[in-house]
Parts: structure tokens; C-alpha cells; sequence
């Protein structure tokens, strides 16, 4: 469940949060990519590509059940006094995890995870799952974590499947954490993602945004310009999509193959002009803004009796020719094959 702490909390776990940074830090691995300064989910994508690249053509991918509802407090405890002998702050820390949140009136008690919504609670995620880290270094295995996100490289399905078992044993045992076995695989790099990336095939192991990330990015956009944009001029629309597309550009601007990126600019244009047929709204309307848009008298009049729907009219001719790419660019659309 994710909390809303209040300002005095909030502070004190930034407050704690800088003072442990430091300490502990230095001190995890160098393949440990969440919530770290200095680094990102891209540089774990890029260490997972040069994997692949090197040959390791089999990823186990683990997915921690409930990572952080299911932190054990006294094992987390134990791991942070490891480096924090100061009993006033370890006993601090403790209350923070201890903390209830409150629901509907009633204050629901924290036995066990982190609060979620806080500062701190990456930093402790760090700090736990630094145990993993260590292991997998041990073993000699390639591996990139991200958070409760981790992949590790093999070259065999069979050396995959000795990893899921051994490693689920591990954080069991020594941890107290559960790996989710719908949601953890051991398959090739290419039919599985991370961090929202996944590669082409085998032979170049290319960059480019996963399925289910496209998908994701579809459900937003219909969002921005669904119903409720219906009543809104369209250039407004266009800047609500671009602070999106922009921000969206910018986390898979790793990628490799740039037909995700074309097929996705094909599909947006086409909402677009699907919004701007429903705007128009009745067949006198449409066709006279086809016509003012350059579409000859004609044509626009068959367009407009043929009781097609709204999709249909989006991807058709008559709609290409009245709202072409060119016009779609003068109002301001960002396009994510040549963003600027």
C-alpha cells in the first residue's frame, strides 16, 4: 500500500536517507542500478545488451513477490547495523519502518515491508538486497538489478534453470522473500523485457521498446486524446501529447530499431484525426472543414455519406488529404522518429 507521509516525516526520512547514502553506497555493487547516484535504468539496459552481446543468449529473470510489503524488519535491521552502531538512529529507523498508515480512519500496523512513498525506502530496498548482489558476485554470474528487478545472463537453459533454483532457495532461506514464479522466467533476452527495453533477435541484439511498454504508451495517449479532449482545440491536445511524447522519447531514446518509433507516430496521427472527425461532429460540419482544408467539394461529400466510423475516416484519404503529416507538424506534433 502506498503512504502519503506527512511533511515532518517526509523530512526526517530525507533527513536519514543523506546521512546513510554515503555509508553504504560505496560499499554495493557496481551492478546495482536503482535509486543510486550517478546512476539509471538506461546504464542497466546498456550493461544487459553488452551481456547479450558477449554471448550470454539465456536470461533468468527474477521478479520478487511483493518486494516491499514482504521486507523482513529484524533482517533489514540486522544488515543496517552491520555499518550503524549508533543504537539513537538504528531505534529511529525502526519506528520509521514500524509506522502505520492510515486508511478510511483506521491505522493499519507495518509487521513487515517498507513504506512505500517514502524517501528512504529505496535506499533500505539497496540495502537488503545487497545480500543477492554479493551472492551472484560470488558465483562468478553477469547479472544487472534494477531495484527488486533483477536479470542474470547464462548461456544454457540449463545453467538458467540451476540459477532460478539456487537463487530462489537463496532469498528464501537468507532473506525471507518470495520469487514470483508467474512473473519470473528463464527464456531468451529477446522474449522477455526489462526496465521496458528488450532486444531483436539472436543474431544483433539491438535495442527496442518491448510490447508491453508500446502498449502502456497507447492506453496514455488515448487518455490525452479521448472523450475529454473532444471539446478542445486540437493544438492544445497536440501540447498536452508532446509533454508525453517528449519525456517518453527521452527514456527510449536507447533504442535501436526505429520501426516501433514509425509505427507509433502512424498511429497517433491517426487519433488525432479521429478526434478532430469527432469534433466536427455533424456530416455538414465535416464536410465543410474538409473543404476549407483543401479537400475539393466532391470528394469531401462522398466521404461524408459513406457512414463510416470515426477510425475508418481517421486512416482514409480524405482525411490524409484534408489534416496531411505537414499540418500535424505546423500545429506542433512532436515526432519521435525526428523529435526536436
Amino acid at each position: 500500500m502506498l503512504g502519503i507521509p506527512t511533511v515532518l516525516v517526509r523530512f526526517i526520512g530525507q533527513a536519514i536517507m543523506q546521512i546513510l547514502t554515503p555509508i553504504f553506497d560505496p560499499h554495493f555493487s557496481e551492478y546495482s542500478y536503482g535509486f543510486r547516484p550517478g546512476r539509471s535504468a538506461l546504464q542497466a539496459v546498456t550493461q544487459a545488451q553488452s551481456y547479450i552481446q558477449d554471448g550470454y543468449r539465456w536470461v533468468v529473470g527474477l521478479d520478487l513477490e511483493k518486494f516491499f510489503d514482504r521486507v523482513n524488519h529484524d533482517i533489514l535491521m540486522s544488515r543496517i547495523a552491520r555499518r550503524i552502531d549508533d543504537k539513537r538512529l538504528l531505534k529511529l529507523i525502526r519506528r520509521y519502518l514500524e509506522a502505520g498508515i492510515m486508511s478510511g480512519g483506521v491505522v493499519e500496523q507495518h509487521r513487515d515491508g517498507t513504506p512505500q512513498g517514502s524517501p528512504l525506502s529505496p535506499l533500505l530496498s539497496n540495502i537488503l538486497l545487497d545480500d543477492l548482489d554479493k551472492e551472484l558476485t560470488r558465483r562468478g554470474h553477469a547479472f544487472c538489478r534494477y531495484a527488486d528487478d533483477c536479470n542474470v545472463y547464462v548461456r544454457s537453459r540449463k545453467a538458467g534453470e540451476r540459477v532460478m533454483m539456487s537463487i530462489t532457495k537463496f532469498l528464501k532461506r537468507r532473506l525471507k522473500l518470495k520469487v514470483n514464479q508467474a512473473k519470473s522466467a528463464v527464456a531468451r533476452p529477446w522474449k522477455r523485457k526489462f526496465l521496458g527495453y528488450t532486444v531483436t533477435t539472436e543474431f544483433k541484439a539491438r535495442l527496442k521498446p518491448a510490447p508491453v511498454s508500446i502498449n502502456r504508451t497507447k492506453d496514455r495517449i488515448r487518455q490525452i486524446t479521448g472523450r475529454r479532449a473532444r471539446g478542445r482545440n486540437i493544438q492544445k491536445v497536440i501540447g498536452e501529447l508532446n509533454i508525453y511524447l517528449r519525456g517518453w522519447h527521452n527514456y527510449f531514446r536507447l533504442t535501436e530499431v526505429k520501426q516501433p518509433f514509425v509505427t507509433l507516430d502512424q498511429w497517433i496521427r491517426r487519433r488525432l484525426r479521429k478526434l478532430l472527425w469527432r469534433q466536427w461532429k455533424k456530416p455538414k460540419t465535416r464536410y465543410k472543414k474538409m473543404v476549407q482544408l483543401g479537400v475539393k467539394a466532391a470528394r469531401a461529400k462522398k466521404a461524408v455519406a459513406g457512414g463510416r466510423g470515426p477510425w475508418y475516416n481517421a486512416g482514409a484519404s480524405h482525411m490524409h488529404a484534408a489534416v496531411p503529416n505537414r499540418l500535424l507538424e505546423e500545429w506542433g506534433l512532436l515526432c519521435l522518429v525526428q523529435p526536436t
